[in-house]
């Protein structure tokens, strides 16, 4: 199904990218509340990231654009001069071609493999396209495009864990007369899959180096990873959680030992910042670990996240291919959270969410009682540990936890 692709003002795109970052609302609200793709909001956060250092750095720009704009010019001219001759060959040659050729020969001399449109082609011999079919096909309008897109978003939000098949017999049920595979085209459009049995949150840069699983050696005759002391082993990942309008994302540092929940981090959008942001706030409050474990998603493997641990001089695991139960210790805390605080309550947006996390942090961290941990808290195994080294500053830490 194709869509006309709309041009947006800067203006505009500026005004939605601030709400964004604002982290207030899910991206998928803030898109149906303007009407833009989701996939675009987040294309265009990036983009502002990137560049946002230019506003303060102007005259660079300015020379390198001046710079640019001279050497444009002068080839704009010989390219000018150049498509001047040409179209006057083209004119020329076209002319003939349709005073020597009938209807019937000029489709004869289409070729559907070559480089060139079909469209172009037609145009050049001057032939009606519709005279090539027997029967036109009825396109969409672009109402019923943007209805069935808003009511593939609405079966989406409501069930997360519909793919393309569901979801395509319940428009057919709710009076859509649609098949599978324009309903698959457009979740790809709309950059939607299915999240059952488990959100996909990893996804991997084939360009990107992955580093070996180092846990291994810490596994006891059970094959299960055992950590001996606090601040070995650091452990992160990311999940979704459903709101009212579409989906937020939680990343959280967990440290392996303790069971402590180091930081964490509410978002709309799931990118580059949102793991950065996490680490970042970990190591400025907590005595750096030995060992940073992930999975093998691309905002791990990015430069700027393996920059941070390098230059802390961290090493770095990760798990290996489709190994969810290699980082079994934060996968057991999103069992945790999500058991005991977000299937048991609704969330409207991401201020009353983001209370509720905290909340729940607060409680998990100086109240609940873990088996693993001889039913202890991970505040009581975590500073009892680091209280017993000798840390200086370690009792401030405690009491801002």
């Amino acid at each position: 199904m194709s869509v006309k692709r709309k041009h947006y003002s800067a203006d505009f795109k500026a005004k939605l990218v601030l709400e964004v970052l604002e982290g207030e609302k899910p991206v998928n609200e803030i898109a149906s509340k303007y009407k833009v793709l989701p996939t675009s909001l987040k294309s265009w956060k990036k983009q502002f990231l990137e560049n946002m250092s230019l506003a303060f750095d102007k005259s660079t720009v300015v020379k390198e654009y001046k710079d640019e704009i001279v050497i444009l010019q002068k080839d704009n001219d010989a390219l000018a001069k150049k498509v001047g001759n040409l179209t006057i060959e083209k004119d020329f040659l076209e002319g003939k071609l349709v005073s020597l050729a009938s209807s019937k020969e000029r489709k004869e001399l289409l070729d559907t493999k070559l480089i060139l449109s079909l469209n172009k082609q037609c145009k050049l011999l001057q032939i009606n396209k519709s005279s090539l079919y027997y029967e036109s096909k009825k396109p969409f309008s672009t109402d019923s495009k943007i209805k069935l897109l808003d009511a593939i978003n609405n079966i989406y939000s409501d069930f997360p864990f519909y793919g393309y098949r569901r979801i395509t017999k319940q428009l057919q049920k709710d009076g859509y007369n649609v098949g599978k595979k324009i309903v698959k085209k457009a979740m790809k459009y709309m950059g939607i899959e299915a999240l059952y049995p488990k959100p996909k949150t990893t996804t991997a840069n084939k360009e990107h180096y992955k580093y070996p699983y180092l846990l291994k050696d810490f596994r006891n005759d059970a094959g299960q990873v055992v950590i001996d002391r606090a601040n070995k082993v650091w452990s992160t990942d990311i999940t979704y959680i459903k709101l009212e309008k579409g989906f937020v994302y939680l990343a959280a540092i967990i440290d392996w030992h303790s069971k402590k929940i180091l930081s964490w981090k509410l978002s709309n959008t799931m990118d580059i910042s949102l793991v950065t942001t996490v680490l970042k706030e970990a190591l400025l409050l907590y005595p750096k670990p030995e060992i940073f474990n992930t999975d093998q998603g691309s905002q791990y493997t990015s430069k700027a996240h393996i920059g941070i641990l390098k230059k802390h001089d961290i090493q770095i695991s990760m798990d290996g291919k489709g190994r969810a139960t290699d980082n079994i210790c934060i996968e057991r805390f999103w069992r945790s959270i999500k058991y005991e605080e977000v299937y048991l309550n609704e969330y409207k947006n991401m201020k009353v969410l983001r209370k509720a996390i905290e909340n729940y942090m607060i409680k998990y961290n100086s109240k609940r009682l873990h088996s693993t941990i001889d039913y202890k808290t991970p505040n009581e195994v975590y500073y009892d540990y680091i209280n017993n080294l000798g840390f200086k500053g370690e009792k401030l830490l405690q009491s801002v936890s």
